[in-house]
C-alpha cells in the first residue's frame, strides 16, 4: 500500500512540475506580418527594378537598332563599340583629365553660386528694404540667358577659365536664389507664431524654424542648379577650350570619331547622375525632420 502511495505522489509531483522551455512550443509568426513583409519587399524590389527595366530596354535598343539596320551605324554605333570607346578613354588617361577639367570648372562656379545666391536669397526674403532694392536688377539679368551673355563674358574675361566659372556661376545663381527667396516666405505662419510665443528671438527663430523649413525648397533649386551647370559649362567648352568633355565632343566630331563623341555624352550623363544623387543625399541628410514626420 505505502508503495502504491508512493509511486501515486511521484506521479502528481511530476504533472504539478513547471514545464521547462525545451517542452515550451516555438512561437508561430503571425500571418499578417509575414504578409505585409512580403509586401513590402516587393514593393522595394520593384522601386529598384522598374528604373532598371526601362533603362535595358533603351540600351538594348540602342544596341539592335544599328544591327538591324534602323539606322546608320556611321552616325549611330551600337552601344557596344560606344562602351569600348569609352574604356579606351578610360585606360589611356584622356577620359580623366577631360572629366577632371570640367569637374573643376563646375564645381568652383556652383559653389561660388551657393556662397552668393543664398544669403542674398534669405535677405531678399526676410527683409523688405532689402528686397525692394535688389529686385529691379534681379529681374532684369534673370530674364537674360547664359548662353547669350557668353561672348560678353569671353570679351571681358578673356577665353581662359575666368570666363567659365564665371558663367556656371552666373546660370547657378538664379535657381538658388529664386528657390530659397520661395523657401524663405512660404514657411508655415503657424510655425512661426508657435515659436515667437515661446519666446524665440528674431535670431533663434531663423536658426530653428524658418531655414530648416525652407531646407527642401532650397536643395530644390541646388539640384536645379547643378544641372544647369554642367550644361552651361559644356555649352561654353565647345566654343573655346583645350580640355574639357565638351571640347572632347567637339573635337571628336569634327574628327569624325564617332564613338568618342557618344563616349564622350554618356560621360555627361554619368557626371549629372552622380551631382544629382550627391545633392539627393545631403537633401535627406538636412531634412531628416521631414522625413521623421
Amino acid at each position: 500500500m505505502s508503495s502504491a502511495v508512493q509511486v501515486l505522489e511521484k506521479t502528481t509531483a511530476r504533472r504539478a512540475a513547471p514545464k521547462t522551455a525545451a517542452a515550451t512550443p516555438p512561437a508561430r509568426v503571425r500571418p499578417g506580418r509575414t504578409s505585409r513583409l512580403l509586401g513590402l519587399t516587393l514593393r522595394l524590389g520593384w522601386r529598384v527594378l522598374k528604373p532598371t527595366v526601362v533603362i535595358a530596354l533603351f540600351l538594348a535598343l540602342w544596341e539592335t537598332a544599328p544591327r538591324l539596320g534602323l539606322v546608320d551605324e556611321v552616325f549611330l554605333p551600337r552601344f557596344s563599340v560606344v562602351v569600348q570607346a569609352f574604356a579606351e578613354l578610360v585606360a589611356s588617361g584622356e577620359m580623366w583629365d577631360h572629366v577632371s577639367t570640367s569637374l573643376t570648372r563646375s564645381l568652383s562656379g556652383f559653389t561660388l553660386a551657393l556662397l552668393v545666391a543664398i544669403p542674398v536669397g534669405i535677405g531678399i526674403a526676410w527683409y523688405k528694404p532689402v528686397a525692394d532694392f535688389l529686385n529691379p536688377i534681379l529681374e532684369l539679368f534673370r530674364n537674360t540667358a547664359a548662353l547669350a551673355l557668353l561672348p560678353v563674358f569671353i570679351l571681358i574675361l578673356g577665353i581662359g577659365e575666368t570666363s567659365k566659372v564665371a558663367l556656371v556661376l552666373y546660370a547657378s545663381f538664379f535657381p538658388i536664389l529664386l528657390n530659397t527667396i520661395t523657401g524663405v516666405r512660404t514657411v508655415d505662419p503657424l510655425l512661426i507664431k508657435s515659436a515667437v510665443s515661446l519666446g524665440f528671438g528674431p535670431l533663434r527663430l531663423f536658426q530653428k524654424v524658418v531655414l530648416p523649413a525652407a531646407v527642401p525648397s532650397i536643395f530644390t533649386g541646388v539640384r536645379m542648379a547643378a544641372a544647369s551647370s554642367i550644361l552651361v559649362l559644356i555649352a561654353a567648352e565647345m566654343v573655346g577650350a583645350r580640355a574639357g568633355l565638351g571640347y572632347l565632343i567637339t573635337a571628336a566630331q569634327q574628327n569624325f570619331q564617332i564613338p568618342n563623341m557618344y563616349a564622350g555624352i554618356l560621360a555627361i550623363s554619368l557626371l549629372g547622375l552622380t551631382f544629382n544623387g550627391v545633392l539627393v543625399a545631403l537633401e535627406r541628410r538636412f531634412s531628416r525632420w521631414r522625413n521623421h514626420s
